[in-house]
């Protein structure tokens, strides 16, 4: 199978709305996009020449970067209540919060953590949301064995997992939540690099109690370039979706 071509996007700081709305564009462009191809094929289709109509339209896909100010996001299906901290509070501390349209539960996105935001096509990969999942948390699972990190799943809860089957000892550190829309998928995940751990003790993380968050920071005892930690990102997800990032 031929690579698909991803178009990288690194968005810098930026506020929680202001990507979303961005990747709403991206991925309301590409619904029209494929609503139109239908539309010219049922037209072919019903054409009685029997001739067909070649059309440049296509989909693209995009892995956007995004370094968010502190901000706590709950998802479609998430309880309010696993928000530990109070609206005076929070608004008191710099922290912003949002209901989204996601799966998942409640997190936090904050300096320091690499969220990824893939738009991509999956009729073009695989129409397999389970899959999808599952490849995104294999390319964090990658990138922290290259920090020497063994990391996995932890069954029946999506992200990416240390020491997910011993009591006691489980650390979440990257936390996984996506919609799909036509097979077009948004939000994505959150990798935590050298993100200050303290925002997570005001929610239940994910709606999962008793778990630990952690970082790479924390596992390795010290910081790591944050842009290195992009770039091993960026290698292993061309590496797991079979992709070539440009842009």
């Amino acid at each position: 199978m031929d690579k698909q071509e991803v178009i990288f996007k690194d968005l810098g700081q930026m506020d929680y709305q202001s990507a979303w709305d961005y990747q709403e564009q991206l991925l309301q462009e590409n619904v029209k996009i494929k609503s139109a191809l239908r539309e010219l094929e049922y037209t072919d289709n019903t054409r009685e020449t029997g001739t067909s109509a070649h059309s440049p339209l296509t989909t693209h896909h995009y892995l956007l970067f995004v370094e968010h100010p502190p901000v706590y996001t709950l998802g479609k299906s998430g309880n309010i209540e696993n928000v530990l901290i109070s609206d005076e509070m929070r608004t008191m501390k710099g922290i912003e919060f949002f209901r989204t349209n996601r799966g998942g539960d409640i997190t936090f996105h904050g300096p320091q953590q690499i969220v990824g935001y893939p738009i991509l096509d999956l009729e073009k990969f695989y129409t397999d949301i389970g899959k999808y999942l599952r490849n995104i948390e294999e390319v964090i699972i990658l990138v922290l064995a290259e920090y020497g990190i063994e990391a996995g799943r932890s069954a029946g809860e999506t992200g990416v997992w240390i020491d997910a089957n011993k009591p006691g000892k489980e650390r979440k550190i990257c936390a996984i939540g996506v919609r799909s829309s036509r097979w077009i998928t948004m939000h994505g995940f959150a990798l935590n690099v050298n993100t200050d751990l303290s925002y997570f003790n005001f929610i239940i993380p994910c709606g999962i109690q008793n778990k630990q968050v952690t970082s790479i920071e924390k596992e390795l005892g010290a910081k790591v370039g944050f842009e290195e930690a992009k770039e091993k990102v960026k290698r292993n997800f061309e590496k797991v979706f079979e992709a070539e990032l440009r842009g």
